[in-house]
């Protein structure tokens, strides 16, 4: 049994968003270091939290938790699409695993993920189908999204299962870090913008453009110090990966959910996933971070982040 960690920011603006070009260097090469760690550690399977974005989950049902005993992805901003390699029975004993530890997560055996979950390993990897995965949404971006301590105590019961698994287990998660997509309110949309909040499955390709269209739009304006979207944390970034690194759980379970909008943007609580992951990975031992990798980039809407770590000893 060996446990690791991968974590990794994504953005939709990647691939057509502005930034110099050794910046992009630099983001490349960042991936390029990870995947050797996640190829060198020769995972049996990666346990991965991570958010949606209105494009598999939406108010019509919105759970905290869902673990995935299968999973597709949906393609958006230019991703593969097609299953993942969900191993479905180890899938199912890790929900049983959290249900026995007092949670109630949903669970799906056709989980729409978008590039939120995916990005990271078409970055790193090429593909997210090259290693087994159980994908285990955690809420975001909707509003009432599951508090710090909530999400940490979640990522203990899953790191607890699968210490005991016998298995090399690489836990990820994908997000943040301060980041402020210009993402709609459920509170002040107009009705057209509800209805997708709502329900805004299998857009057409008509609405898929106009909405990348707007986000890439901010992104322009962002590098301008213009637009919808509020500068980037780096302090605040800076701050959060330190204490990740610290294990300072006191202080990352305090963290509330509302404060870190107002300090980080509309889309940093989805370094939720990164604090479950951590959690995992601390529920069996101390750990050491192997690599890291930060750049706010304004262009990309993102404090981009990457961090490998491993179980001590």
């Amino acid at each position: 049994m060996a446990l690791g960690l991968v974590c990794a920011s994504h953005t939709p603006l990647m691939r057509d968003g502005e930034a110099p070009a050794d910046t992009r260097k630099r983001v490349s090469d960042a991936f390029a270091e990870l995947a050797s760690y996640v190829r060198a550690f020769r995972p049996d399977c990666i346990v991965q939290f991570s958010p949606d974005h209105f494009n598999g989950f939406f108010y019509d049902l919105m759970p905290s938790f869902c673990i995935g005993a299968g999973a597709v992805s949906l393609g958006d901003w230019g991703g593969g699409t097609g299953p993942l390699p969900v191993p479905e029975a180890f899938a199912l004993d890790v929900l049983g695993a959290t249900r026995e530890a007092g949670f109630d997560p949903a669970l799906s055996y056709r989980m729409p993920v978008d590039h939120g979950f995916v990005q990271m390993w078409e970055a790193m990897l090429g593909t997210f189908a090259e290693i087994p995965i159980v994908p285990i949404f955690i809420n975001c971006a909707a509003p009432p999204v599951p508090s710090y301590g909530r999400v940490k105590a979640f990522g203990d019961a899953v790191g607890r299962f699968v210490a005991g698994s016998g298995k090399r287990v690489l836990f990820a998660a994908s997000g943040g870090l301060s980041h402020d997509p210009p993402v709609p309110s459920m509170q002040s949309a107009p009705p057209e913008l509800r209805e997708r909040l709502i329900d805004g499955r299998n857009p057409t390709d008509e609405a898929r453009e106009l909405r990348e269209s707007r986000v890439l739009e901010a992104g322009r304006l962002a590098v301008l110090g213009e637009g919808p979207c509020m500068p980037l944390n780096e302090d605040w970034d800076r701050l959060f990966l330190q204490r990740l690194k610290a294990m300072d759980w006191p202080a990352l379970e305090a963290l509330d959910t509302d404060q870190v909008r107002v300090e980080a943007g509309r889309g940093a609580n989805e370094v939720l996933g990164w604090v479950a992951a951590f959690a995992a990975l601390s529920a069996s031992g101390p750990y050491d971070v192997q690599q890291e990798f930060y750049q706010a980039i304004p262009g990309w809407i993102a404090g981009m982040a990457m961090v490998a770590a491993q179980q001590r000893g």
